[in-house]
């Protein structure tokens, strides 16, 4: 997919005016207040406000970072009129579309009879989830569509159907073949940071799943990658987010491995190009399909607002034994929280650089829970080259593939023992245990690859 931001590829890169504000606010000190008690049983420190960390004026300049993300979804909606609506706080949503969980019978009857129709649905069948879209009335906005609902039936579950997007940017240098990028590396005498483990017979492999948008499989770091693809009828939409994310967690060539290259990766689609691509009805089909497929470990690099559906899905998920590793979000430390790394039990990674700094960007609270490199990185990129990635996005896989060793299979006892054997091994970088700022500490920081001898700039 180009990097341009045409409509589908719109949330998953920064504006240019990113790194603008990036040189403004780098010199703003990163939060480390200490936070509440981990969900597994590790030690932890009293709870402190974030917000007494940062002084007035790195809370004003920080701000701006969370205006550039909706300054994006301004333009997507103002792009995309016909599809994408905002809800009361300027979120993106499906224009036109309320989502019911579990209604019951006569409570769609009800809404028939009110000039909602049923568009389509989605369910977990293992999991007794049945998410229902309704397509409000003709000349109904989508605010008054989501209100009449829930006067209609107080008992029941409604929200927005939200859309999700990536937080990270990828920025590529002149295009290269990766042959020539890897014939530069061995000139430079450039070795990985660590030596990719062997990869094992496919019985033995460990497995991640991906919710994303679309893998481009014939990039030669997938070239002896096991990637199961899901979603948009089977057609292949690659895009650069994606991809990049994706080789993270299991690339392997020449030059370049991710975390887990021996691992086999469950990759959904959740986006499939479209304006309306990530939203929560689509995420909850993908949890549907790895829940069929028991991949234990799902890798979340997308960032949204706060939705009902959602979090009873991702609740569920936790509670019967699944790992969600998210990214907490490029908004800035005094931003409020993204989802659905902040919802409880959670895994949310932050990013830090080369130097073990937290990025400037990066979200800080209680979500944070480990840390991991989301700049200076090299990553897959377009046109089967590489790209400089940054963002909490790319932090997330790290962690997912470092936790997928400890985890077979779908199981409280062995994902409490995983979160908790890693955190262990974190590096602590903060406050003494774990804080708001860096979670636990680092992790997965041997495996960075320095992108500038893969970029022909």
């Amino acid at each position: 997919m180009s990097m341009s931001f045409s409509k589908g590829s719109r949330l998953f890169y920064m504006h240019s005016s990113m790194r603008y504000i990036l040189a403004m606010t780098m010199a703003a000190a990163g939060a480390t207040a200490q936070v509440r008690l981990p969900a597994v049983p590790l030690p932890g420190l009293p709870q402190q406000s974030l917000q007494q960390t940062l002084n007035q004026a790195q809370s004003q300049s920080l701000d701006r970072l969370s205006e550039l993300r909706h300054l994006e979804i301004g333009r997507l909606i103002r792009a995309n009129s016909g599809v994408v609506d905002a809800d009361p706080k300027g979120e993106p949503v499906v224009r036109d579309e309320i989502l019911a969980l579990g209604p019951a019978d006569a409570a769609l009857d009800h809404a028939r009879s009110l000039g909602f129709t049923v568009d389509r649905e989605q369910s977990i069948g293992t999991m007794n989830i049945r998410l229902v879209v309704l397509r409000a009335p003709p000349g109904m906005s989508t605010k008054k569509a989501l209100r009449t609902l829930r006067q209609a039936d107080p008992g029941g579950n409604y929200d927005y159907n939200h859309i999700y997007s990536g937080g990270g940017a990828l920025f590529a240098g002149a295009a290269e073949t990766t042959g020539a990028a890897e014939a530069a590396a061995a000139a430079a005498h450039d070795a990985p940071a660590s030596s990719p483990p062997a990869v094992k017979p496919l019985q033995a492999r460990a497995r991640i799943g991906l919710l994303d948008s679309g893998v481009d499989a014939t990039h030669p770091v997938f070239r002896e990658s096991v990637l199961h693809a899901w979603g948009c009828g089977n057609q292949p939409i690659p895009a650069a987010h994606g991809t990049a994310v994706a080789s993270l967690l299991i690339g392997h060539s020449e030059v370049f491995h991710g975390v887990r290259p021996d691992a086999e990766l469950y990759a959904a689609d959740v986006f499939c190009g479209r304006p309306t691509g990530g939203a929560v009805d689509a995420l909850v089909a993908a949890f549907g399909w790895l829940v069929q497929e028991k991949v234990a470990v799902i890798n979340v690099s997308l960032v949204g607002p706060k939705n009902a559906m959602l979090e009873r899905v991702i609740g569920d998920l936790v509670d019967r034994g699944y790992i969600v590793v998210a990214a907490v979000g490029n908004d800035g430390p005094a931003a409020p929280p993204l989802y659905p790394a902040s919802y409880p039990h959670v895994v949310g990674v932050t990013a830090v650089d080369a130097h073990d700094h937290v990025l400037v960007e990066a979200a800080r609270g209680p979500q944070v829970m480990f840390a991991s490199p989301g700049a200076d990185l090299a990553a897959a990129g377009t046109e089967h080259a590489y790209a400089a990635v940054r963002g909490t996005s790319f932090a997330a896989p790290f962690v997912a593939a470092l936790l997928a060793s400890g985890v077979a299979a779908p199981s409280s006892a062995d994902a409490a023992a995983a979160i908790e054997a890693l955190a262990k091994t974190a590096i602590d970088l903060g406050p003494p245990g774990r804080d708001l700022t860096y979670g636990f500490g680092l992790v997965g920081a041997d495996r960075r690859i320095d992108p500038a001898p893969l970029i022909r700039r």
